[in-house]
């Protein structure tokens, strides 16, 4: 649990800081060699740790310190979900209609693939924001009940 909590944390202060570095940084500023391989370097790093590090220490967790495996269920056919925790006065046939087995190494991948997800739109917005930095938000003009700007001409 700390090992995937410690990816996390580390894979977010990475996208934070380039969205600080983003905003320190001028947008006309000429870029060195040196400058232009550290930004590769870091970048590298960022998709290995996010598509790499995170989902393997995800993966670890639950396999490991959770023990899902391919032979315990969310949801058994014919049985249901968490059957074997449920009372004792709960009706056996509650469950009966469920028709699908979803172990949780299912649970367990469709998670992972949400962890590529996350690290996909955390890239794209992370770069639109580094993209955008220096463009001028545009002025809003006030306007009247018909919706007719409020500017004077001439």
């Amino acid at each position: 649990m700390v090992a995937f909590v410690t990816a996390t944390v580390i894979g977010i202060l990475g996208c934070v800081a380039v969205v600080l570095y983003g905003k320190r940084r001028p947008v006309d500023a000429p870029l060195s060699w040196g400058e232009a391989m550290a930004a590769a370097t870091f970048a590298f790093f960022m998709l290995f740790w996010w598509y790499g590090v995170i989902p393997h220490q995800w993966l670890t967790l639950a396999d490991n310190e959770w023990g899902w495996r391919s032979d315990t269920y969310l949801a058994e056919a014919g049985v249901g979900p968490f059957t074997d925790q449920l009372p004792g006065w709960w009706p056996d046939w509650t469950w009966s209609w469920w028709p699908l087995d979803i172990t949780m190494v299912a649970i367990r991948d469709i998670l992972v693939v949400g962890i590529y997800g996350v690290g996909l739109v955390l890239f794209v917005v992370m770069w639109v924001i580094w993209q955008n930095r220096g463009k001028a938000r545009p002025v809003e003009v006030p306007a009247s009940r018909y919706g007719r700007p409020l500017v004077r001409k001439g």
